[in-house]
C-alpha cells in the first residue's frame, strides 16, 4: 500500500476529490494542511501532528492555501526541503515556485518565445498611465491572485491617475498591466497537461456583459476541442515549467492564440463539468505509476 498525502485545503473541492481517489486506490488518506506543519530545522524534520512526512511514499500538491499570496513561497520552501530529502512530490515545489508569481511566469514564457498579450510592468504611476493611454483599455492584475480577484479594468480618460494610484496603494507596488483584448466568443481555454502530455481542454465562457470568464464572476465551463495550433502553443508554454499536472490559460484573439498564464493548481472542476472527466483519478493513476517506476 502506497502512503501518499495531499497538500490541500480542508473542505476544498479539488483537495477532497484527490483524497477520495487516493482512498479508493490505496486505502490511505492524508490531507496536509500547510498551516499545521512544523519544520524542525535542527533535526531536519517536517511533521504534521507528530507524523514525519518524510516517511510517506509521496505527496501531491493541490493547493498551498485558500488564496494566492507571497506566503505561498515560504510554504513551498518547506516542501522543497522534503523533496531534497528524497520525498517524491507532484509537482516539484521548485517548479511551482516559477509559476506562482504572475511576473515570474510571464518572464519565463517571454524568454521561451510563448505568444503573450501586450503587457507592461512598472512601479511608476506616470508610466502606468502612459501604458493605459497606449492600450486604450487595460486590466491591472495583482501578481498573486486567482479567479480574477483583485483585478481592475482601467480606461484612458478622466480620473486615470487616481485609479492607477489607488490600485498601487492597495497592495500592488509592482503594477502588472495587460491590454484588454476582445476574446473570441467571450471565452478562454484551460488546456490541461499531465506528465507533459496533452490531456484535454475545457472552455470558460463569460456571462453576458461581464469582462472576465471566471466562474467566480458567473462564467461557465463548456466542452471544447481546440485546433492543433492552440495545443501546440500550450504545450510549448507548459514545457518551460516541468509541472506534473498543469493548466495553460489560452485566449483566442484578433492577434491569434495567446497565453495568459500557466497554472499549477487549476483544471479539476473544469474537466469534470465540461468533459465528465475525473481529473483526480487520472492524476492519482499517474502518480502511482511514477512511484512504481
Amino acid at each position: 500500500m502506497k502512503r501518499i498525502g495531499v497538500v490541500g485545503v480542508p473542505g476544498g473541492w479539488s483537495s477532497e476529490q484527490l483524497i477520495h481517489s487516493l482512498g479508493k486506490k490505496t486505502g490511505y488518506r492524508l490531507l496536509v494542511d500547510m498551516q499545521g506543519l512544523l519544520f524542525d530545522v535542527e533535526n531536519g524534520m517536517v511533521t504534521l501532528q507528530g507524523q514525519d512526512l518524510s516517511q510517506l511514499d509521496g505527496l501531491i500538491i493541490k493547493k498551498i492555501g485558500a488564496r494566492y499570496s507571497p506566503d505561498f513561497l515560504d510554504r513551498l520552501e518547506i516542501l522543497r526541503f522534503l523533496r531534497e530529502q528524497g520525498l517524491r512530490i507532484f509537482s516539484d515545489p521548485r517548479c511551482i515556485i516559477r509559476v506562482l508569481d504572475r511576473l515570474t511566469c510571464t518572464v519565463t514564457m517571454k524568454l521561451g518565445g510563448v505568444p503573450l498579450p501586450p503587457t507592461c510592468i512598472t512601479e511608476d504611476v506616470t508610466e502606468a498611465c502612459r501604458t493605459v493611454e497606449s492600450f486604450g483599455r487595460a486590466i491591472f492584475k495583482p501578481l498573486y491572485t486567482t479567479k480574477a480577484r483583485g483585478m481592475m479594468v482601467v480606461e484612458a480618460g478622466d480620473g486615470l491617475q487616481e485609479k492607477v494610484s489607488k490600485f498601487k496603494r492597495t497592495g500592488n507596488p509592482v503594477m502588472y498591466i495587460q491590454k484588454m483584448l476582445n476574446l473570441h466568443e467571450s471565452r478562454d481555454l484551460g488546456v490541461v497537461f499531465l506528465g507533459g502530455q496533452y490531456l484535454a481542454t475545457y472552455a470558460r465562457v463569460g456571462r453576458k456583459n461581464q469582462w472576465n470568464t471566471t466562474t467566480h464572476f458567473g462564467g461557465s465551463y463548456q466542452h471544447y476541442d481546440p485546433p492543433g495550433e492552440i495545443i501546440d502553443i500550450a504545450f510549448c508554454a507548459q514545457k518551460l515549467f516541468g509541472l506534473d499536472y498543469t493548466t495553460v490559460d489560452v485566449v483566442e484573439t484578433e492577434l491569434g492564440p495567446l497565453v495568459f498564464e500557466v497554472s499549477a493548481f487549476g483544471g479539476f472542476r473544469g474537466l469534470m463539468e465540461a468533459r465528465g472527466m475525473n481529473a483526480a483519478d487520472v492524476f492519482v493513476d499517474y502518480v502511482l505509476e511514477e512511484l512504481d517506476d
